[in-house]
């Protein structure tokens, strides 16, 4: 079978044994690093998007996509949340009333962002139900003055279900006696836990009980909660859902109450993907020291070829093909160890922590308690193209100083 001459003797050169066994060792140090370094980003990467994908079905599935409000409470939200579901964007509608104060329990004090729910309306745009400990939505009812709160809140005060919570709104109030602040006390009717700081600072309450702590008329809400298909077009949909409401009528999405968050962990797996970017960029600078010591093992060779009539263009090939043998080497073993690593990470620290009896993330610490993994095939192509474009980079100068040798400098010795 015919194959051009520079691919011949370059797999030739690679399969070899030489007989500087130091190089052979250097070889092969260089594809155990590019090995190393791909299958590192791949793992670590994949980590970070499990993480990423964790935070974001767990926080924007509790907080807002986006919302529609007024200045002033909204008594036909039945109407415009038709009108709202009317966007193809939108895939859901509920209303909400939304408190801010302190809940106060046997003088501990924490404070508290309170949501006035329609529990059947609810279970359409938030996860929260899906997240209960101890009782469900349903459990809260109009005029009964029940209250869900996460579980560190129920764990800082030491309270469970049927439990008294005091709620201190920042009014007051004038009474004959003088100016006090206003309070209403609340049954525990359930707790919720989807980790990060909501367990800490959310509690739910019907909406007909938050209408009356406004002092608003039954049925009155402040703003309908919105879902979307797509959370990333958000802020679209957020301007065209306030263009297109008649009246008094402001929309705000996630990002700005959320967005810091994510593009501070998009950031962060931007700058760790550069950081072992090194790793591979090391690996082939060891490319360039093994092929510059095979031209130098093999000037001999070098001038042989020359003579018999190669051209530069030919022993530039030869030394190109050989590192590139290494790249490709390296960069496929680590490709398929590090998406098998991706793929099995989560069972394999599962089995690390049953085998030690140790738990590597705790759920009182963090807001889950496995190490979670999303493999993204972009991601994996992403860092497979720059290892390899790494490797083929690292060929130029050793060739072309193989290209340059001179036959009767290089045999003027042997």
């Amino acid at each position: 079978m015919f194959r051009p001459l520079p691919f011949f003797i370059g797999l030739r050169y690679t399969r070899a044994k030489r007989r500087n066994h130091f190089i052979s060792f250097i070889s092969l140090i260089s594809m155990l690093g590019l090995t190393l370094g791909v299958l590192v980003m791949i793992l670590v990467l994949s980590v970070m998007n499990g993480f990423d994908r964790e935070l974001r079905t767990r926080i924007l599935g509790m907080v807002p996509h986006a919302t529609v409000s007024s200045q002033q409470p909204i008594n036909d939200w039945p109407l415009l949340a038709d009108t709202l579901l009317e966007h193809p964007d939108v895939e859901a509608v509920a209303p909400f009333v939304q408190l801010q104060g302190m809940l106060t329990h046997d003088g501990s004090v924490a404070p508290v962002l309170v949501n006035g729910i329609l529990p059947d309306k609810e279970v359409d745009v938030s996860i929260v139900g899906q997240h209960m400990t101890r009782g469900t939505l349903g459990d809260l009812q109009d005029g009964e003055f029940g209250i869900i709160v996460g579980e560190q809140i129920a764990s800082r005060f030491g309270v469970g279900i049927g439990d008294k919570l005091t709620f201190v709104l920042p009014e007051a109030s004038v009474t004959p006696a003088g100016v006090f602040p206003r309070l209403k006390r609340f049954h525990v009717v359930g707790t919720f836990k989807v980790g990060a700081e909501l367990d800490g600072s959310l509690a739910l309450i019907h909406a007909g009980d938050a209408a009356r702590l406004s002092r608003w008329e039954p049925g009155q809400v402040q703003g309908l909660r919105v879902r979307l298909g797509d959370l990333f077009q958000a802020p679209r949909v957020a301007w065209e859902l306030a263009s297109l409401l008649p009246g008094d009528y402001y929309a705000q999405d996630w990002t700005r109450t959320h967005g810091n968050l994510f593009a501070a962990i998009r950031m962060e797996k931007t700058m760790i993907g550069l950081l072992l970017l090194l790793i591979v960029a090391v690996a082939a600078f060891n490319i360039i020291s093994t092929l510059v010591m095979v031209v130098t093992d093999k000037k001999a060779d070098i001038a042989i070829l020359r003579t018999l009539g190669a051209s530069p263009g030919t022993i530039m090939g030869i030394f190109m093909v050989q590192g590139s043998v290494i790249g490709v080497v390296g960069t496929l073993a680590g490709c398929v160890l590090g998406v098998l690593a991706a793929l099995n990470v989560s069972a394999m620290v599962a089995g690390l922590e049953k085998l030690f009896g140790i738990q590597f993330l705790s759920s009182d610490v963090y807001f889950i308690s496995y190490l979670p993994s999303q493999l993204i095939w972009s991601d994996v192509v992403l860092i497979c193209a720059a290892a390899l474009g790494m490797s083929f980079l690292a060929t130029l100068y050793p060739a072309w100083r193989a290209s340059r040798t001179e036959p009767a400098e290089a045999l003027r010795y042997d």
